[in-house]
């Protein structure tokens, strides 16, 4: 959720009588905005706690937050005191499944082959983040658009609703970073599952040749840019 937004319901839950913890990296934000109770965290933007997998780590992060919650009132700041830097990490180390259905887009292919270490990471840890626009049984056919888009098709005749294409990348990008935890071989870093859904997997590459032919043909910047990080290319 954008921080932004964070602040403006930690004011909105305090004013109902509840007391809220706000954790950002964006701390002039939580200044400006005069969040109650803020923990300022030095990580990745995404990476709440700080280390995947890391749960010792974790549960530290949130102690810290939750002794915020000894503050009558506020607004008041307190520093995580470890910082976590996005870069230097090293690679992640998660092998792919070979084609399967040779008659199907290779990205369309891999998030078929791919659905069992979904299947297994969700009923392993109970939880998601897909759900914005798709669910992870659709991650197929919306692969199938932008492959259409790709092909030559306008992005706004294939079938996304109307300011959905960022919210299926979003559930894209989960389903894969999801499973990934599930198939990786050895520690997980910041930002290391994104980079490897955009560097390694078809899915990634697909949605960066998508967003590479609708900013070529001149299409308005906010329906392609937020497809991938800023970065991209």
């Amino acid at each position: 959720m954008c921080p932004r937004t964070l602040c403006t319901l930690a004011h909105v839950f305090e004013s109902a009588g509840l007391s809220t913890v706000v954790l950002t990296p964006m701390k002039e934000l939580a200044e400006r905005m005069k969040a109650p109770r803020t923990l300022h965290t030095d990580f990745p933007v995404g990476l709440s706690l700080g280390k995947p997998r890391d749960n010792k780590f974790q549960h530290e992060v949130l102690q810290a937050a939750f002794d915020l919650l000894q503050e009558p009132e506020g607004p008041v700041i307190k520093e995580f005191p470890v910082s976590i830097s996005s870069v230097g990490n090293e690679p992640l180390v998660c092998s792919l499944p070979p084609r399967v259905n040779t008659e199907l887009h290779p990205a369309i292919d891999e998030a078929q082959a791919l659905k069992s270490a979904y299947d297994r990471a969700h009923q392993k840890n109970k939880r998601t983040s897909i759900g914005m626009q798709i669910s992870a049984e659709k991650v197929p056919e919306a692969l199938e658009k932008f492959v259409k888009i790709v092909e030559g098709e306008q992005w706004d005749e294939v079938g996304f609703p109307t300011n959905s294409m960022y919210g299926t990348v979003h559930d894209i990008r989960c389903y894969y970073e999801e499973l990934a935890c599930e198939l990786a071989e050895g520690p997980i870093g910041p930002w290391s599952t994104e980079e490897w859904f955009y560097d390694k997997t078809a899915a990634g590459q697909l949605i960066l040749q998508a967003r590479r032919v609708m900013k070529d043909r001149d299409v308005e910047q906010s329906i392609w840019f937020g497809l991938a990080p800023a970065g991209r290319t």
